[in-house]
């Protein structure tokens, strides 16, 4: 257990490491209580530093033996590591250790997973392996030898020589410990092979657990796709001669980049027509797609600190985000990044959690993988791009490569290749790195008649977060379209810079006053205060000719209608309904976007909304009013049902494609209104027929919500209660479904189920994170739901920190709520930064939320 009273780490106070690694071998002996790791470290002294002071890093290790030079030394050991007096010019370390891997259930450095070694070394696991400098401006070329009894024996790089029980690997690229890998089994792999741009022939393997291989097919294709993206749009060539993934049961995140040896937890990577969702085939393909392009955005050039992790992640994101439009809807891409950044990183911004892309200081980095980092991070490259264009993008990615392969980097160092290939200060643009907040984003409009003249006036501003009372103004790219009365485009997408707090701009030689199109691709991540009324709005769900912003207009109108509904008591909105009801019919429009034009908005973004309009939030009237407008909506498009159905009826095999997605999302979502007009006869009889998981889930997701589910939850249990993953989608389907007032109950009783297993990172999230997201369930107002989740995050802080710690992310709104909700929220956030012997992971996070 890490030490609950850490220390704050400052990004000003970085200082360059004393020493240079110069070579590094690694002996393990496997065993599962007392493996051994021996290290033999050439370091030399770093002209660039001036603090020489010997540390290693070192957690929870037995000290056996450690020598300089060949000679015993006897080092000063802490509970974070050692400290040694060491020669005054190039020297060798030997250091011998003893862990316990079947024991370390925090899942961070070597453990065990049902059998199998493996590791997770970012962020600073390694330390949990052997004594080293565990930072990642420290690179090192490692060669690794792996002893025990397992047929599989899996490490970074090439493979060098092999024996009965042992393997030995080399890794010729230099790289920090964090990206250091292990895995041993019994694993089959499931083999291709890639050529590179150059005609280098690479290895790929896809190791699983035996009886997976059938789930590796897909996985492997979405691997070749990415390589060759990455070669054609990116001119990025793979490096090594094998590329290795290994699944597993039990891991913390998605994935993990490992230089050459990605590890995957097994719900992102493996995938069958039959156990997987269409949503699961794109998020395995963007995930595998994410590490493999890591291996340049991440490994060749990686962070000189963790206060860079955002220099690594969201240019990562955003290639991966560029990846998937690629292979299938650039659109509906982009919406669905805005819907998710809006529900996870907006609150974020927004709450006691708030940080910036770069943040100024850490006490447990775990903490800081976060929203922010990652699809901000993703926003404020996306932003970049816009404001350079597309050919001076793809120069200074190629100088960046150029220039700092083989680095560990600062932001500093990205925006610098910026600025030389374009000329550009970059210094404002640098406060998205900075500052914390969401802008938001007011306009004014004036037209003159006579001159044809017509004028936005935009006014920014970001609300004080923690620690940043005051704000400057920002770079905002505002990409912006004009519309005439008839729905024609007058003035195409135009892409507006404002770097003031106030700022206007024209358009002359208009003949008519025009409709605005205002932040078109949700071209900069802020928060739009505007209010065109619903006219407008409608006529831009009908003629506006960019998807994002008419898929915007329908968001706008359905949130409207829901805010009257819950302040005003009003009806849903007639207008948004017809508007709906065209545009859902029309077989002109991606089937994917019209399955994203019926949703609604989320009832924690409902939440916020009213929190930002002065009014106190009621989960179980947001709730009402989200029901009530699903009943109107059925109502209203219950004519077209038949039609709808027979437009997204898919004709041959299955296939996982954009095309055949899109139909199933739009049937999908046909359905769930369907079934709240015919009681769940057509989902019992889809449930009942489904030939695939999309098909089978979404039916039955329907009647969890139609309280039609007793049979079906029963028989689906007994058709897949020996597929893991197919399993965690059963447990948190019927939570999130589910009516809020049985929400608590529902996931009490199946925290008793024999299959739930806490130590099990993908099954505490499928329960416990479902009815977190149960937004009305979770916030009972006798504040059970708070109690219950609270009383499940004190158990597994015990046993993994890391996993506790996210998962307290569902409080950080709790000053949102009525002084009841708040009052029980902020008491079992209190009892959890109470219980002895909290992890430092999670005493961070329930502190920053309780002081916020």
């Amino acid at each position: 257990m890490k030490d609950a009273s850490p220390q704050t780490i400052y990004l000003k106070d970085y200082t360059p490491y004393g020493f240079v690694v110069e070579a590094v071998h690694l002996t393990f002996t496997l065993d599962p209580d007392a493996t051994r790791v021996k290290s033999r470290i050439a370091f030399a002294p770093n002209p660039d530093a001036t603090d020489r002071t010997f540390f290693l890093h070192g957690e929870d290790l037995t000290l056996l033996s450690a020598r300089i030079d060949g000679a015993e030394v006897t080092p000063s050991l802490t509970e974070a590591g050692l400290t040694c007096d060491v020669p005054d010019g190039p020297f060798t370390w030997e250091a011998e250790v003893e862990i316990a891997p079947d024991a370390n259930t925090a899942l961070e450095g070597l453990y065990m997973s049902d059998g199998m070694y493996c590791t997770q070394c970012e962020a600073e696991g390694f330390r949990k392996i052997t004594y080293y400098p565990d930072r990642p401006d420290v690179m090192g070329v490692f060669t690794v030898r792996i002893e025990g009894d397992l047929p599989v024996l899996l490490s970074n790089g090439n493979p060098q020589q092999a024996g009965e029980g042992w393997a030995e690997w080399h890794d010729p690229w230099p790289k920090p410990a964090y990206l250091f890998a292990l895995v041993a089994g019994d694993l089959v792999a499931h083999s291709d092979q890639f050529t590179t741009a150059s005609g280098r022939d690479v290895a790929l393997n896809l190791w699983v657990r035996p009886g997976d291989e059938g789930k590796c097919a897909f996985g492997m294709q979405a691997l070749k796709k990415s390589m060759r993206w990455d070669e054609e749009v990116y001119g990025r060539e793979y490096d090594l001669d094998v590329f290795n993934i290994v699944a597993v049961d039990d891991f913390n995140m998605g994935a993990m980049e490992n230089k050459g040896l990605n590890i995957f937890n097994s719900a992102a990577v493996l995938a069958s027509p039959e156990t997987s969702t269409d949503a699961n085939f794109e998020r395995i393909e963007a995930i595998i797609a994410h590490e493999y392009f890591h291996n340049w955005t991440g490994n060749r050039i990686t962070c000189r600190d963790w206060f860079q992790l955002c220099l690594k992640e969201g240019l990562t994101v955003f290639r991966d985000s560029e990846f998937t439009a690629d292979m299938r809807s650039a659109p509906v891409k982009r919406i669905s990044d805005v819907i998710d950044l809006r529900a996870r990183q907006f609150p974020e911004d927004q709450g006691p959690l708030s940080h910036p892309v770069r943040p100024e200081s850490f006490q447990e980095i775990n903490n800081f993988y976060t929203a922010t980092i990652y699809e901000k991070g993703a926003e404020v490259i996306g932003m970049l791009k816009r404001l350079v264009g597309d050919e001076a993008y793809a120069k200074a990615l190629a100088l960046y490569f150029d220039r700092h392969d083989g680095q560990a980097c600062t932001i500093e160092d990205w925006l610098a290749v910026f600025a030389d290939v374009t000329g550009r200060d970059l210094a404002q643009f640098k406060r998205w790195y900075s500052q914390a907040g969401t802008p938001r984003l007011s306009v004014n409009e004036e037209w003159d008649a006579e001159a044809g003249r017509y004028t936005l006036s935009f006014h920014q501003h970001t609300p004080p977060t923690p620690g940043q009372p005051d704000k400057a103004p920002q770079v905002l790219p505002i990409a912006v379209g004009l519309l005439n009365a008839n729905g024609d485009e007058v003035v195409e997408t135009t892409l507006l810079e404002m770097t003031e707090a106030e700022q206007s701009f024209t358009f002359e030689g208009l003949t008519g006053r025009p409709v605005p199109s205002i932040l078109r691709g949700f071209s900069a991540p802020v928060v739009l205060d505007r209010d065109p009324g619903p006219e407008e709005r409608a006529f831009l769900l009908a003629h506006d000719t960019d998807p994002f912003n008419r898929w915007e207009a329908g968001r706008q109108l359905a949130r409207e209608s829901l805010l009257a509904q819950i302040t005003k008591g009003a009806a849903p909105d007639a207008a948004y309904l017809d508007g709906i009801a065209t545009l859902v019919r029309d077989d002109t429009l991606d089937p994917a976007f019209r399955a994203l034009m019926l949703g609604t908005p989320t009832q924690s973004e409902m939440a916020q909304v009213l929190h930002e309009r002065g009014t106190v939030p009621d989960p179980d009237a947001i709730h009402a009013a989200a029901e009530a407008l699903a009943e109107a909506k059925a109502l209203r498009l219950a004519p077209i049902f038949d039609a709808l159905a027979m437009a997204c009826h898919v004709e041959g095999a299955y296939a996982p494609d954009a095309e055949q997605s899109g139909k199933r999302a739009l049937g999908s979502a046909v359905l769930s209104l369907q079934t709240r007009r015919d009681g769940g006869v057509t989902a019992r009889a889809q449930f009942e027929s489904a030939d695939n998981m999309t098909l089978q889930l979404a039916a039955l997701t329907c009647l969890v919500r139609a309280g039609q589910d007793a049979e079906a939850l029963a028989a689906f249990e007994e058709q897949w209660r020996h597929d893991r993953l197919v399993m965690d989608k059963w447990f948190a389907m019927q939570i999130a479904a589910t009516a809020p007032d049985n929400a608590l109950p529902r996931a009490e009783a199946l925290t008793a189920h024999p299959a739930f297993d806490m130590k099990n990172p993908n099954r505490f999230r499928a329960v416990l994170g479902a009815f977190a997201m149960n937004h009305a369930g979770f916030h009972r107002a006798d504040g059970k739901g708070y109690d219950f989740v609270a009383d499940w995050l004190v158990k597994l802080d015990a046993k993994n920190p890391q996993t506790t710690a996210r998962m307290c992310a569902p409080f950080q709104t709790w000053r949102r709520y009525d002084a009841g909700r708040q009052e029980k929220m902020r008491a079992a956030l209190q009892r959890i930064a109470d219980t002895p012997s909290l992890s430092r992971d999670t005493t961070e996070m329930v502190s920053r939320m309780l002081q916020g």
